[in-house]
């Protein structure tokens, strides 16, 4: 799934978070999707199961890229406005609403380099799965 067209919403995190998850969902049906459109060896001649793994390989490729773009889009922009607020903190150390707003995105900074990893897990194991059921039908490009 890509992303929305209007562009994404980094400055809450909760938005952020929701459009990840919603843009997970291939991820999360990978095994229900691969049982209903990749056949066993008893129906092998039913389906034609490298087309299958082909369109599921490319919607893969393009989901993944996708949410790589939106997460590192994201932390881009949140760390531009900490470190914006870093210079201001440092022109003025007395001011307590600057320093809590610096620590608030320093923490959604945070938080958005974790999704990283939590994307890198979501990836491994979607790989996994599809290349346990399409590794005897589909060969993908070596190039990627």
């Amino acid at each position: 799934m890509a992303a929305p067209s209007g562009g994404v919403n980094c400055e809450e995190f909760a938005e952020f978070q929701e459009l990840l998850k919603v843009m997970r969902t291939i991820d999360d049906r990978i095994v229900h999707e691969l049982n209903t459109t990749v056949p066993t060896a008893s129906f092998a001649g039913k389906i034609d199961a490298s087309q299958t793994c082909k369109q599921l390989y490319e919607s893969l490729m393009e989901a993944h890229a996708s949410r790589d773009r939106v997460i590192k889009n994201c932390i881009a922009q949140t760390s531009a406005v900490v470190k914006q607020l870093r210079e201001e903190r440092e022109k003025n150390l007395d001011d307590l609403t600057l320093l809590k707003q610096l620590r608030k995105e320093q923490t959604k900074l945070k938080w958005m380099q974790s999704e990283l990893n939590v994307e890198e897990v979501v990836n491994d194991r979607s790989w996994k799965v599809f290349n346990e059921r399409c590794r005897i039908h589909f060969k993908p490009p070596k190039n990627e």
